[in-house]
């Protein structure tokens, strides 16, 4: 089984940043294609950003691209969400995710239980 734990959010003002991060145990995330998603209530989860297994590939969706940077430490079984530039629509609990192919509209096998970020404008 693969546990995932998101930290490092919280209240930010606008134009600020934040680092979260994504600690992963129980299988090498080497293994696996990682992202990044966002939910606020009455929304659909969003996806935010993912990265391949080698972080060769990248996606970012179009609402946070140039204003956020996901990374991996495979060695450290970690993966990041660096955001700039924040704005209140970025207020949303930012959940972490795994699966096993690189494929943005897979459906993800394994999930974190979520850090909320909120940003005041």
């Amino acid at each position: 089984q693969m546990q995932l734990v998101e930290s490092g959010g919280g209240l930010v003002q606008a134009g600020g940043s934040l680092r979260l991060s994504c600690a992963v145990s129980g299988r090498p995330i080497s293994m696996y294609a990682m992202g990044w998603f966002r939910q606020t209530p009455g929304k659909e989860r969003e996806i935010v950003a993912a990265i391949s297994w080698d972080g060769g590939s990248k996606y970012y969706a179009d609402y946070v691209k140039g204003r956020f940077t996901i990374s991996r430490d495979n060695a450290e079984n970690t993966v990041y969400l660096r955001m700039y530039s924040l704005k209140p629509e970025d207020t949303a609990v930012y959940y972490c995710a795994a699966h096993g192919v690189y494929n943005i509209a897979a459906q993800w096998n394994y999930w974190g239980q979520g850090t909320q970020v909120t940003v005041s404008s």
